[in-house]
């Protein structure tokens, strides 16, 4: 495994019918969108995250928590909180999850301002909220205030 600061992150989404995934380097604190994985019910393609971790070999996974805005627990939270322990019982790598409130509604407006037509079903916006998950990571590491916190 890498160092702390030089790691290779991968960060997820979490949603019932998609998976956003972005991948980020802890060095450059940057992080760009991959393909979604397509998810029955919540439930991935396991065969397909596993490649992907082959593919990237991360040393990191960062799973987005979607709370109440309250803070409180929401059934998708428990279910992505579901998602990332099976993600690390199932690869061993360590997951944390990251308050995600609001990530959904500011990829929409990104993708907006970049021309989406507003079809979110046929034209997703996981991968940007995955990115914005690990940016928010990635901030929150540097102890910067952008309101996200780490469970």
């Amino acid at each position: 495994m890498a160092e702390t600061g030089q790691r290779l992150i991968l960060a997820f989404d979490y949603g019932t019918r998609r998976i956003g995934v972005a991948v980020g380097n802890e060095l450059l604190k940057s992080a760009r969108e991959l393909a979604p994985l397509t998810a029955r019910d919540g439930i991935p393609d396991w065969n397909k995250v596993e490649q992907l971790l082959k593919e990237w070999q991360p040393d990191l996974l960062v799973v987005g928590l979607p709370l109440n805005m309250d803070g409180s627990e929401s059934d998708m939270s428990k279910r992505a909180r579901k998602f990332g322990n099976r993600l690390h019982g199932r690869y061993g790598k360590p997951c944390v999850m990251v308050d995600e409130r609001g990530s959904t509604r500011e990829a929409k407006l990104i993708a907006r301002e970049a021309g989406h037509r507003g079809n979110y079903r046929q034209e997703s916006v996981d991968g940007i909220a995955a990115v914005l998950i690990l940016e928010g990571w990635f901030a929150h590491q540097e102890g910067l205030p952008d309101g996200r916190a780490i469970y």
